[in-house]
């Protein structure tokens, strides 16, 4: 599947589950065309442990979502699993450039952050996290630009666990349809075992989502890891 195909493959028959900000999500079981078939996930790391690969999208070091972040963080740790953690806003990263130098499984010719650092703990990783607040009811460019470098690899990723943490200052009903949505066809195309998620609605400041249950909920995702 090249480029362009990618972006017709669409989200067909998704069950959403959505509570007071947590949702688990049941995907569509229908193959996605002109892929290989589904991985095996990655091996765990010699100890028995799960390595687990968050990537932060906000620019805001101490921001609701970053919140999120810790919380979870600190349950995957509870359990002794190794966490990797790439704050993407802070890092020096540029966008794909289409130029299909990797032929999608070697090395970008951008030797940044993603190349260097990132790339070699999403190949051994386990579980990748994606963390971001909703801007404009998708994900931030920063977190968009890190999984637009991942068609240098596309399909080492096959098989692996996958989890969704997000914020939001709306609380509407559908303040996350989009975003979910992009995120299982994600799931879909990539051929992750999404672990679930937590969808923060209401939480425009650092003071709102403290005094949430969202940082609760992600502390329990995080200690789900086994």
């Amino acid at each position: 599947m090249n480029r362009r195909d990618f972006i017709k493959v669409a989200v067909a028959g998704f069950g959403t589950v959505l509570s007071s900000g947590a949702a688990i999500n049941m995907l569509n079981t229908k193959s996605v065309p002109e892929t290989a078939p589904i991985a095996e996930a990655a091996p765990q790391a010699a100890d028995g442990k799960q390595n687990v690969v968050v990537i932060t999208g906000s620019p805001h070091k101490a921001g609701t979502s970053a919140l999120l972040a810790d919380k979870f963080i600190e349950g995957v740790q509870q359990n002794g699993h190794h966490v990797f953690r790439f704050n993407a806003a802070f890092e020096d990263i540029h966008p794909c450039r289409a130029c299909n130098a990797c032929n999608r499984n070697g090395k970008c010719i951008l030797n940044d952050a993603i190349e260097q650092k990132l790339m070699p703990e999403l190949l051994k990783a386990d579980i990748i996290v994606l963390i971001t607040p909703l801007y404009y009811y998708g994900m931030s460019t920063q977190l968009k630009t890190v999984l637009d470098r991942f068609y240098s690899h596309v399909r080492s990723f096959d098989g692996k666990k996958s989890l969704l943490l997000t914020t939001a200052y709306n609380s509407a009903n559908w303040t996350f349809e989009a975003l979910v949505e992009h995120y299982q066809t994600l799931v879909k195309y990539m051929q992750w075992h999404d672990l679930g998620m937590v969808l923060g609605y209401g939480c425009g400041s650092r003071y709102s989502i403290e005094r949430s249950d969202f940082p609760n909920q992600a502390l329990k995702l995080g200690q789900s890891i086994k």
